[in-house]
């Protein structure tokens, strides 16, 4: 088989600046990418600004032999979008790749949340992967070539306690992607979705120690690379990926039940168990965040207790 090449191709990754987006940018420009290292260099809430961030990961692909340019725009407004994308045009002429990574927290229970909670986590997570998939999207089709990797999370598909404004950004993500799937696939574009666990500022301080350490970013950045060549022509799929474990992760509808007229609300309650069913004993669903991660662990064999 022959190696992953992404030579001649300009990706963008944003929230680049740490975490799996820095290890996403390394991966790809490890394997002959121009990358736009895209991070607004704020605190894990969304508060803040600098170039610090982008500007070191920069420095570490241009010191490695590497093409990179920084970008400090913020995904969360439409301007930002477009001016993410213009700064891969401007530096490198084109964009084939968009990794949407960029990501904030701001977790309270649902009885508590407001306004300023929701707005911004819905912005940068969802909207944010809306402006610069939707930026770079006229390239893309013009080119006849593109790869997008969006980033959901196991809260988004399973959901997790404190977490309604994030999960909801996240499963819209899966929305956004599969539907880029179908309306991309006349033109040679791609997307697909991943749902990390690793060791990043958002997780560092709610993994114990012993997790973490197996939960480094390098894990999860060789599958979003695979994503991102032209090797890889799968679209529209989810794919759960933490220390060296990936599975695919699949939306199941059972067989279902048929009923000749307008069901009875006592006919749908006597036959609720066939409703409910989704098909044979071996389909194996995660209920929440924490079985996601439980099954990451019990297959690389990690021992918490140690």
């Amino acid at each position: 088989m022959a190696s992953i090449d992404l030579d001649g191709r300009v990706a963008i990754v944003t929230g680049a600046g740490g975490g799996l987006g820095r290890a996403h940018a390394l991966s790809l420009a490890g394997r002959g990418a121009k990358v736009v290292v895209n991070d607004l260099g704020g605190s894990r809430d969304g508060t803040g600004a600098g170039s610090d961030m982008a500007d070191a990961v920069v420095a570490e692909i241009t010191g490695a032999g590497g093409e990179a340019v920084a970008n400090y725009d913020g995904v969360h407004t439409w301007d930002g979008g477009q001016a993410i994308v213009q700064t891969a045009i401007d530096a490198f002429g084109r964009v084939d790749v968009v990794v949407n990574n960029a990501g904030i927290l701001r977790d309270t229970s649902f009885a508590k949340l407001e306004e300023p909670q929701l707005d911004l986590v819905l912005k940068v997570h969802l909207y944010g992967a809306f402006h610069v998939a939707r930026a770079a999207w006229p390239h893309l089709k013009e080119q006849g070539y593109g790869r997008i990797v969006n980033t959901t999370s196991g809260s988004g598909l399973y959901g997790n306690f404190g977490q309604s404004n994030y999960s909801a950004g996240k499963m819209g993500q899966v929305g956004l992607t599969r539907t880029l799937a179908i309306e991309g696939a006349k033109y040679g574009i791609t997307a697909n979705v991943i749902a990390p666990v690793a060791k990043s500022r958002m997780t560092e301080d709610i993994m114990p120690p012993a997790l973490l350490e197996r939960l480094e970013p390098e894990y999860v950045a060789p599958l979003v690379t695979y994503l991102a060549s032209e090797a890889c022509t799968d679209t529209g799929r989810i794919f759960s990926v933490g220390g060296g474990y990936i599975a695919r992760v699949a939306i199941f509808e059972g067989d279902g039940v048929a009923f000749d007229g307008v069901p009875d609300v006592d006919d749908i309650a006597s036959r609720w168990d066939e409703i409910s069913a989704v098909g044979s004993g071996s389909v194996e669903f995660s209920q929440g965040v924490f079985e996601q991660t439980g099954k990451i662990v019990q297959a690389l064999g990690i021992d918490l207790e140690g």
